[in-house]
């Protein structure tokens, strides 16, 4: 069974669970730290379907994602002497965490935002925050900030399309990814003025 098929599937068993917000949380917990599948996948079909729940679907979301953020900062923080060099041999280049290390300790906020509304993972900002022993508060809220827009933006969109959310966010996301990246890119660069 296909991977898209199987995500259909159990969307739908979601939809009628009593642990349908838990369910969002754990799902948004996983895809914040070890799950590759954007969760706009799940979401938006759950958003449509129980629209009573909108906005708490959204919260939920964020939620999952920034107990998730906090794991993986933690990682970062506490491990990254130990097990550093597998971390960045299995995921990036040593050129690449170089560059994202250097980032966060020059601009770490607005770095934060970017990497949590761009389609980059969201790991490498939470274990360079960790491992660059950046602000937590400051870590946090920038990924608060970064997933409600990305979470929220989703709700507004089932909120006013209804049923046609989901071809419209199929349709529009690399769009709506690239006009985000460049508002918040801007934002920073006003910042640093």
């Amino acid at each position: 069974m296909a991977i898209h098929t199987r995500l259909k599937h159990k969307t739908r068993q979601l939809i009628d669970s009593k642990n349908m917000l838990s369910g969002v949380t754990i799902a948004s917990f996983l895809e914040s730290t070890i799950v590759p599948i954007p969760l706009e996948t799940v979401l938006v079909p759950l958003m449509q379907a129980r629209r009573e729940k909108l906005w708490l679907i959204a919260l939920m979301a964020t939620l999952g994602c920034i107990i998730g953020a906090f794991l993986g900062y933690a990682l970062g923080y506490y491990l990254f002497d130990a097990i550093g060099d597998w971390i960045i041999s299995t995921f990036f280049s040593t050129e690449q965490f170089e560059n994202v290390k250097q980032q966060m300790q020059n601009q770490g906020f607005w770095f934060v935002i970017t990497l949590g509304i761009a389609p980059i993972p969201f790991q490498i900002a939470m274990l360079a925050a960790g491992a660059t022993k950046y602000s937590l508060l400051l870590f946090l809220t920038a990924s608060a900030i970064a997933r409600s827009i990305r979470y929220f933006g989703l709700a507004i969109v089932v909120y006013y399309a209804g049923n046609q959310a989901e071809r419209i966010v199929n349709k529009h996301k690399t769009k709506s990814i690239i006009v985000l990246t460049i508002l918040v890119l801007t934002a920073w660069g006003i910042s640093t003025i």
